[in-house]
């Protein structure tokens, strides 16, 4: 059959394009893609192309789909899964496979597999896993953005912490500690702030640091006080750009930080967070940055004597995935949170080029409607001219200015 979709052939080279999809074998499932939401993961996959670790060697003469969170709608299941799968279901998917040690991913490895087209063929390595998941939630947004979240879940669950005179480490962050969300107030650390207040542990005290005020702006409007207050916990929202690490440390009465996250690539930041580091404290760099020379200082004398630990997480595996869903479909968080902007199949090429210099939070894409890549803020002055941008703006307005399923709804039938 054939369909649309956004391939990479090299560094920079990226095409949206028609293109032919084989027969899906016994052992396949071919799929309707109805949303997919941009990583900067894809991001760092097109600027490397064949220099990524994930993206094959032949992407010049067999390119590869971009996109790895999606969701939408099975259309085809092969003869080997008739009793597992059906067609008409909507559908999730947990794309960091690690199958038999293979680094192989959607939106990466995959010639017929990958969020951003309008229908892909999913392997059968991804049933093998459990890594198809069925989603029965109202929108597809929420399926796609329950990737996103799963790392964050993922990143909360592979914390550790130990005790002195044992060798077992306590999974987690620390109940009823001091989590710091470094370079906080992007998408993913919007993510964080949500699962810190509605997650199974709760921390006493979240301090989330940016050096954009706007960004910093928009997360309080989100989260605020009285939602933090009435979950147990006390939430700060700093710019370091003015505040400094002793401010941080007066937060905490120079105790420091049980738990910090760092959600961005920058030497500096990760400094920050070895100085605020509690005894027996986690940071975890979840950020990962593209140069495979990357450095920090650590001071190694609290690696010795206050028994710091320093790891990282990239992705979630098939129960954070699973617990993302769970808790979006009980409405417990709201992925919605990260959207800053949405658009079409026609704007992802250019949006994923550049999408370190476009402000704001997630982009989310509808694969099938061609739409400009489109700030939500923005709806009310389109509104203007297109009647349509109108109803979105009143719809997103009655939802705290937020994305959200009668929105979905809306642009799927009128663009």
């Amino acid at each position: 059959m054939k369909t649309k979709g956004v391939r990479l052939y090299g560094a920079n080279d990226v095409r949206t394009e028609e293109f032919l999809l084989p027969p899906i074998k016994n052992n396949e499932i071919l799929v309707k893609v109805v949303s997919d939401s941009i990583c900067m993961s894809t991001y760092k996959t097109v600027i490397q192309g064949t220099a990524h670790k994930r993206v094959p060697a032949n992407i010049d003469t067999n390119p590869i789909l971009l996109g790895h969170e999606m969701a939408g709608d099975i259309v085809e299941v092969g003869s080997d899964y008739h009793n597992q799968f059906k067609a008409g279901e909507k559908f999730a998917l947990q794309p960091a496979l690690n199958y038999k040690g293979s680094m192989a991913s959607p939106g990466y490895s995959y010639e017929y597999f990958g969020g951003a087209s309008q229908y892909c063929i999913i392997p059968p390595e991804v049933m093998e896993l459990g890594c198809l998941l069925p989603y029965n939630g109202e929108a597809y947004y929420a399926a796609s953005l329950a990737e996103p979240m799963s790392c964050v879940i993922g990143g909360y669950n592979a914390m550790y912490h130990t005790k002195p005179g044992k060798y077992e480490h306590t999974m987690g962050i620390v109940q009823g500690g001091n989590l710091a969300i470094l370079a906080g107030a992007g998408p993913m650390g919007l993510g964080a702030i949500d699962y810190a207040l509605h997650g199974p542990k709760q921390p006493a005290i979240v301090v989330v640091t940016d050096i954009d005020q706007t960004r910093l702006d928009l997360a309080q409007k989100i989260f605020t006080q009285e939602e933090a207050h009435s979950c147990g916990v006390k939430l700060y929202f700093v710019n370091t750009s003015t505040h400094g690490t002793k401010h941080l440390m007066d937060i905490t009465e120079g105790k420091g930080y049980d738990d910090i996250m760092v959600y961005a690539p920058i030497p500096s930041v990760l400094e920050d967070a070895d100085s605020i580091l509690a005894k027996d404290g986690c940071i975890n760099f979840f950020a990962g940055p593209s140069n495979k020379d990357f450095y920090a200082k650590v001071n190694y004398y609290n690696v010795h004597y206050n028994a710091s630990h320093i790891m990282g997480t990239t992705g979630g595996n098939v129960d954070d995935i699973k617990e993302s869903i769970q808790l979006t479909e009980k409405g417990v968080i709201n992925p919605a949170i990260m959207v800053t902007h949405v658009g079409g199949i026609d704007c992802i090429a250019e949006t994923t080029k550049n999408l370190p210099n476009i402000p704001g939070g997630k982009k989310l894409t509808y694969l099938h409607i061609e739409m400009p890549l489109t700030a939500i803020e923005d709806f009310e002055v389109l509104g203007k001219e297109d009647t349509r941008f109108k109803e979105l703006h009143t719809i997103v307005q009655e939802n705290r200015g937020l994305w959200c399923a009668k929105a979905e709804k809306f642009l799927l039938e009128k663009f």
